[in-house]
């Protein structure tokens, strides 16, 4: 089989390490990739939201599947032109892909679903949003409507961070067209959790979980990221609790979108609070979460390729999921600065040195080789250190000996990744 993977970030780079395992795969190109997927399969310069190159590489390449790995091009509309061209595509529609694309649209399928989450308004102007914030009073939730890179949602404590958030959002304009609408919820309290599942149709197939870190600092402190790292699977939510989160947040938003003329096949990640009254939804992506796939790949041990391919073809009985009865950490290093401007340029040394270590992967994302031919920072998050062992505490302290290992004075990551997991198992 010849697969198209798109994207270029940490999570491309495990699925691509995942897919390369397959005994399917004839030929894997990845656009754009990065450094790390090199050496996996052929980088294609062709960005990840630019379609109609996308199927002009499919269509050169001789592309029997293409798997989008990123939100963009989904939301961009892969999915239907590759239906177009007659090419299989382990992702939804456009229209189905407004799951992620618009919180607005995710909230009025879960009202029409009856699924539970948190009470929201919609507002297209500061005025009115301001003046419900002072009504309402803190915590609230503020989010951007559309897609802003993991960076479109304020958990505002006071009504003066969330005042600020909306001006920042809707009047100073800081995330552009994705930030000139916002929903405004309730705040939910609980463990937040990642749930997987492939889906097509009415058909939902549980994949796993895991546990993100979104704050930039340790203890969750300071603005919220793409994520800083991950746990799998998490702590106090086991395989027949996550069946259960299917049958109340999953399925019944899948029965919604067929009732719409508007099915979802592909991988959909239902992030959720365990609350004391139970599950609510806080928001769908569709596609896998980055840092939470590197912490789920790497306990993988069947076949991705196989059952993405099935998914593709809308043939969820022929998927195979099975993982290694191990627990995973992904601590993932950033670029000083991020998540605002990150100091990108500094060279990064001694990866082989940490992936020697027993047990650790480690995956890039913002990389790129200089005229030198050295490995250098080019992004905001840069690196994702992961690690597997029989117990958390020994993939935790694998994962940390090998961030610790790696030169890139630049470099900075939280030192608490598991560390609430930890405390839960006793």
């Amino acid at each position: 089989m010849r697969v198209l993977l798109i994207g270029s970030g940490g999570r491309e780079h495990a699925m691509a390490a995942a897919i390369a395992r397959s005994p399917l795969l004839d030929a894997l190109f990845i656009a754009p990739g990065n450094p790390g997927t090199a050496v996996l399969g052929t980088n294609c310069a062709v960005r990840a939201d630019d379609v109609p190159g996308l199927i002009a590489l499919a269509r050169q390449e001789g592309i029997d599947l293409v798997i989008p790995g990123p939100e963009a091009p989904l939301v961009a509309g892969i999915a239907d032109a590759c239906a177009k061209a007659g090419i299989p595509c382990a992702g939804p529609t456009q229209a189905a892909a407004a799951l992620e694309g618009s919180k607005t649209f995710t909230k009025e399928v879960c009202d029409a679903a009856g699924i539970p989450t948190a009470r929201w308004e919609r507002f297209d102007a500061a005025g009115p949003a301001l003046d419900y914030v002072r009504r309402h009073g803190a915590p609230v939730v503020v989010k951007a409507d559309g897609l802003a890179a993991g960076k479109g949602v304020v958990v505002a404590q006071t009504v003066a961070e969330a005042e600020q958030a909306i001006t920042d959002m809707m009047t100073d304009g800081t995330l552009g067209q994705a930030g000139q609408s916002v929903v405004i919820e309730d705040c939910l309290m609980g463990d937040e959790v990642s749930l997987f599942a492939f889906c097509a149709g009415e058909t939902a197939v549980l994949i796993g979980a895991a546990q993100d870190h979104k704050r930039i600092g340790d203890g969750d402190t300071g603005p919220n990221t793409g994520g800083m790292g991950a746990v799998s699977p998490p702590t106090g939510f086991d395989r027949e609790q996550q069946e259960a989160a299917l049958d109340l947040l999953v399925r019944p938003m899948l029965r919604e979108m067929v009732r719409r003329g508007t099915p979802f096949t592909g991988i959909i990640f239902a992030g959720l609070m365990l609350t004391a009254t139970g599950p609510q939804l806080i928001e769908y992506n569709v596609r896998l979460g980055d840092p939470e796939a590197q912490a789920l790949l790497i306990r993988l041990e069947s076949d991705l390729l196989a059952a993405l391919a099935a998914v593709a073809k809308g043939q969820l009985d022929q998927t195979d999921i099975r993982f290694a009865n191990q627990s995973s950490v992904s601590v993932v290093m950033a670029a000083r600065g991020y998540p605002g401007t990150p100091v990108t340029g500094g060279v990064i040394r001694d990866i082989a040195t940490a992936e020697a270590m027993p047990g650790v992967h480690v995956f890039q994302a913002g990389t790129k080789r200089n005229a030198a031919d050295e490995l250098v920072a080019a992004g905001g998050r840069v690196l994702a250190v992961c690690a597997t062992g029989d117990t958390l505490r020994q993939a935790r302290d694998r994962a940390y000996d090998a961030v610790r290992v790696i030169d890139w004075p630049d470099g900075i990551y939280r030192h608490d990744i598991g560390q609430r997991a930890l405390l839960a198992e006793k």
